[in-house]
């Protein structure tokens, strides 16, 4: 249990993308890491894409990062509401500004692009997105993982495993430099 004792955020709101929410969240809490649902309303149900319903244990506005080892962004349509939440950017912000591992799958690289984080920085996507991750700086790749500096990107539900691993590694990894 390489994470025991330790938080990772989860960001959530309608119509994410259910696999790419459950199987990191269940792979995370395997590792020994306590994950905390958070969307615009606390105690709040919200639905993936295909209904599968998860309830959030905090609001975005009053959570720190300091609480956190790292942050979870899934894909599906949700991250493009994401990243119109004030607490959502600077969260994000701050977890990039302590160089706190940060996971986006899919459209998930949405919400980097819109905290303005993603400059120099290789990262991968669903290809829906390779231009918005280009606009915003990234040098995008065709790769079911890649890990640069503490951001871990994937690119699809079929690419979790290898995805999901490598932000567990990463996350034991700054763990034991720490």
């Amino acid at each position: 249990m390489e994470l025991k004792g330790y938080k990772v955020l989860a960001f959530v709101d309608e119509e994410f993308e259910d696999l790419e929410m459950w199987y990191p969240v269940l792979r995370l809490q395997e590792a020994g890491a306590q994950v905390d649902l958070a969307g615009p309303q606390s105690g709040r149900v919200y639905h993936g894409k295909y209904g599968v319903p998860l309830t959030t244990g905090y609001s975005f506005e009053e959570l720190k990062s300091d609480d956190y080892i790292g942050l979870y962004v899934p894909g599906g349509w949700a991250p493009d509401k994401l990243r119109r939440y004030a607490d959502v950017i600077r969260l994000t912000q701050e977890f990039h500004r302590d160089e706190k591992p940060i996971a986006h799958i899919c459209h998930a690289g949405w919400v980097l692009a819109s905290a303005k984080i993603c400059k120099g920085y290789t990262m991968t996507s669903t290809p829906g997105i390779k231009d918005d991750l280009e606009n915003a700086g990234a040098i995008w790749v065709d790769q079911e993982v890649v890990v640069d500096r503490n951001i871990v990107s994937g690119r699809r539900p079929p690419d979790l495993p290898a995805f999901t691993k490598a932000f567990v590694d990463v996350l034991a990894q700054k763990l034991n430099n720490n």
